[in-house]
């Protein structure tokens, strides 16, 4: 089995090390523009190998996706990542053209390869890879909600004082600073509600961290955060080579699920060997509705700039 990453910035570089630390394939190949980068970006990664005890192989390749022939699935983390103050929606111009570029370039090699859409804006660039492409709606798949929901349990653990395993919590909506929806009445510790154990004014700063998590993270370091985003792609990637039917939140195709059509939005699905397989139907309430329908207007608006400037 081989997994691409194309990308080997921080984040691209990020996921294939948790990628071959968990020896989800034989060979992992990390692509990028840059001459020299992604190789030696492998080249470390390899070199840890003996101490951690991996078997994988990684291969650094310069923009030859020769080289990804065959890849069963394929992380696509390319694009300039977000500065401090710039929205996800911000970088919609520049990185709309890198996404389709290399989403057609892996078909060419891997037509039968399942896409894991990292790039921000990750539910518009989710959606232009499946238009531009035009491959089954399942094998088309954004990350973000995973992150976001990662993100979420971190924040409930740090209110509850619990370990963030104990903890199922997830966020849906669109993968950004004001659309993303916290469901902090469904999550549970270890099956008992969390909204037992804190006030509705924690409850609230609960959903408000986590919904400016990436902000945050960005306005301390200076650019995106990489080991959470890393380990998230990672980990729906586990998910699909392994077959383990786990249940993610993540951006994929609606056609009338949630009350949305035509429009790529995070929400709870099971992901296995052929992509995401089944979308869980939640019952939520009508602020939850609300906020949904909300968040798909403010995504669907950015879909539509890629109509304008000529992308779609």
């Amino acid at each position: 089995m081989k997994i691409t990453v194309v990308g080997a910035g921080a984040v691209g570089a990020t996921t294939a090390d948790n990628i071959v630390r968990k020896q989800l394939a034989e060979e992992v190949v990390l692509l990028d523009i840059k001459e020299g980068f992604a190789e030696g970006k492998a080249q470390d990664i390899a070199q840890t190998a003996a101490l951690l005890g991996f078997d994988s192989k990684i291969t650094g390749v310069t923009n030859d996706y020769s080289q990804t022939a065959g890849s069963t699935v394929a992380v696509i983390t390319s694009g300039i990542p977000r500065k401090p103050g710039m929205t996800r929606e911000e970088l919609i111009g520049t990185n709309a053209n890198i996404v389709r570029t290399v989403a057609e370039n892996l078909l060419k090699y891997s037509p039968e390869v399942v896409l894991v859409v990292v790039s921000n804006p990750m539910d518009t660039m989710t959606y232009l890879a499946l238009k531009a492409t035009g491959l089954p709606k399942n094998r088309i798949i954004g990350m973000g909600g995973t992150l976001d929901s990662s993100r979420f349990k971190y924040q409930l653990s740090l209110r509850l004082g619990a370990s963030p395993a104990d903890l199922n919590a997830i966020v849906i909506g669109g993968h950004g600073d004001t659309t993303m929806i916290p469901l902090i009445k469904h999550a549970t510790w270890n099956s008992l509600p969390v909204t037992q154990f804190l006030s509705d004014e924690e409850q609230q700063q609960v959903v408000a961290d986590t919904m400016v998590g990436g902000a945050t993270l960005t306005k301390l370091i200076g650019t995106s955060a990489w080991y959470a985003p890393g380990a998230s792609s990672a980990a729906v990637v586990e998910s699909i080579v392994r077959d383990q039917k786990k249940l993610f939140t993540a951006s994929v195709y609606l056609e009338g699920e949630y009350g949305q059509h035509d429009i790529n939005l995070g929400v709870p699905v099971i992901l296995g060997k052929s992509g995401w397989e089944r979308i869980l139907d939640l019952p939520l309430d009508e602020d939850e509705k609300s906020a949904f329908a909300k968040s798909a207007d403010a995504v669907r608006s950015m879909n539509n700039v890629l109509k304008e400037i000529g992308t779609l």
